[in-house]
């Protein structure tokens, strides 16, 4: 049985921002109700332990973010918190760190105030979201950077490493695209060309080598073949073989981008979901993947993004933005 190593747990889907690309698409006013929230949690902590991260939405426009996660470190859970960071005040940073949250991770899509603010929709939000950051530095928790890369701030990532390491965060890590909700209708301007994004984890490689912090690539699973790892055990794509994205109405999806339930936990037990939804044991055999992936020596360690795939019509299909033609010499 496959082990559950990441639970995404979506409080909410509201935000303060309006970002180009946002994956919750329109908000939802269905949301989990405190006691069914920690219900999930003491579930999940009864047969495995998974890094639990809070996110949304903007999770911290739940009044009770804080309390699900001290309830969830209480139960001996590594938690962290996905957040814009724009809310985050120094009492706000005190409180994440007393609720046990091991790291926050802080979405920044440009080193330049207006790089970032134009794909977030809001006019000060890079500097709002740089003082989030300094005040959970000065409370001691540990903070990642996520970066969305587009064609609108790929010129920007070196800079954001820079300014990463500036400020001596623990960890940048590089999100590829994926259209789904918002990003589907600006898929066209944003999308990078597969050899582009190629590029971009052959850069992100190289610098992991050269940089004190951690580095890695989210939603790029070609990522291990560019770094020349080849094996039998799944390191690409996570979705439904050791993570799972769990929405703020309850439905737990593969991930978060790829917007399949598998069942309700209202209905189900999340043990019972990830044990034995269909849309998971298929997701974790290498012998179902179609197309170019079902054909790459590297299925087994990439297995293609398998949103990607089914943004254009099947989860199991090729993944339309690899470059990579099976059988060919991977070079870095």
């Amino acid at each position: 049985m496959n082990e559950l190593r990441i639970v995404f747990l979506e409080l909410t889907k509201r935000c303060n921002l309006e970002c180009l690309y946002c994956r919750a698409g329109k908000v939802s006013e269905e949301e989990l109700s405190k006691d069914e929230v920690l219900g999930l949690v003491d579930e999940v902590a009864s047969f495995a332990r998974p890094l639990l991260i809070v996110t949304g939405g903007e999770p911290l426009m739940r009044e009770d973010a804080l309390e699900v996660a001290s309830h969830a470190s209480g139960k001996g859970l590594p938690v962290a918190i996905a957040t814009n960071g724009t809310l985050i005040d120094r009492d706000l940073a005190e409180d994440i760190r007393r609720a046990g949250v091991g790291r926050v991770s802080v979405s920044l899509d440009g080193a330049e105030p207006h790089v970032h603010d134009r794909m977030r929709g809001v006019e000060g939000a890079f500097d709002s979201t740089l003082s989030g950051i300094g005040h959970l530095k000065e409370a001691g928790v540990e903070v990642q950077v996520n970066t969305t890369v587009t064609s609108g701030n790929v010129s920007e990532v070196p800079e954001i490493l820079k300014l990463c390491l500036e400020l001596g965060l623990r960890a940048l890590h590089l999100f590829m695209f994926v259209p789904v909700g918002c990003g589907m209708e600006v898929v066209g301007s944003v999308q990078l060309p597969p050899e582009d994004c190629d590029d971009v984890l052959r850069w992100l490689h190289v610098k992991s080598s050269e940089v004190p912090i951690e580095l890695r690539a989210t939603c790029a699973p070609q990522y291990f073949r560019i770094a020349g790892v080849n094996s039998r055990k799944r390191l690409g794509c996570l979705a439904g073989v050791s993570a799972c994205f769990i929405s703020s109405a309850g439905d737990v999806q593969p991930c978060g981008y790829l917007p399949l339930s598998a069942g309700n936990i209202k209905e189900r037990s999340i043990k019972e979901i990830w044990e034995g939804a269909e849309i998971f044991r298929s997701l974790r055999d290498p012998g179902r993947l179609k197309g170019r992936c079902g054909a790459c020596e590297y299925r087994y360690v990439c297995g293609g993004c398998r949103a990607r795939a089914f943004a254009i019509g099947d989860p199991l299909g090729e993944d339309p933005y690899c470059a990579y033609v099976p059988g060919t010499k991977a070079e870095l």
